[in-house]
C-alpha cells in the first residue's frame, strides 16, 4: 500500500479542511452497511409494528436520510455537500439476529460521500436502538463499514465481501 500524507493536517500539524476547489466535479457514490443485534422478541415487535414508540423501520430510515444530510455538521472536517440522492433501507436479518441497515448516497461533486453513507447507517442503527431500548437492553450495534465507493481520482473500490458475516 502506498504511503499517504495526512491531508487534514497543515504543515504545522494543525487540523484543516482539505481544499477541494481545484478538483474536477464528478459523479460519486458510496454504499455503507451495519447491523444491530437484538432478541427474537424485539425483532418480532419491530416486524409486527408493536413497538410503543411507533414504526421503527420508517423512523430509522428517515433518521438515516437526515443523518447523511447533516454529516458536515457532525464530523468536523467534512465538506458540506449538495447530495443528489440518499437511499436508506432497513431489513430484518435473522442470521444476525436483528436488523441490517444499508445506505447509498450520491453526489455530483469534488469530494466523496463515504462519510455521508457511514453517518446514514450509524444514525439509522442508533434510532433503532433508541426506539427499542425499553424492550431490549442487550442490543448491540456492529460492523458499520463502507461496502463500495466510486468516482473521483481514486476510482471505484469495493469491499472484498459485500455481506456482513456475523
Amino acid at each position: 500500500m502506498a504511503e499517504h500524507s495526512l491531508t487534514h493536517l497543515d504543515e504545522k500539524g494543525n487540523p484543516r479542511m482539505v481544499d477541494v476547489g481545484q478538483k474536477p466535479t464528478s459523479a460519486r457514490r458510496a454504499v455503507a452497511e451495519g447491523v444491530i443485534r437484538m432478541s427474537a422478541d424485539t425483532i418480532r415487535a419491530v416486524s409486527e409494528g408493536t413497538v410503543p414508540k411507533g414504526s421503527v423501520i420508517t423512523v430509522a430510515e428517515l433518521a438515516g436520510v437526515m443523518g447523511a444530510k447533516r454529516t458536515a455538521d457532525l464530523i468536523p472536517l467534512c465538506h458540506p455537500l449538495a447530495v443528489t440522492s440518499i437511499r436508506v433501507e432497513v431489513t430484518v436479518d435473522e442470521t444476525v439476529p436483528g436488523m441490517r441497515a444499508r445506505a447509498e448516497v450520491r453526489v455530483d461533486g469534488r469530494t466523496g460521500v463515504e462519510m455521508e453513507a457511514l453517518t446514514a447507517v450509524s444514525c439509522t442503527l442508533l434510532t433503532i436502538y433508541d426506539m427499542c431500548k425499553a424492550l431490549d437492553r442487550t442490543m448491540e450495534l456492529g460492523r458499520i463499514r463502507l461496502l463500495h465507493k466510486e468516482g473521483g481520482r481514486s476510482g471505484t473500490w469495493t469491499a472484498e465481501s459485500e455481506g456482513l458475516d456475523e
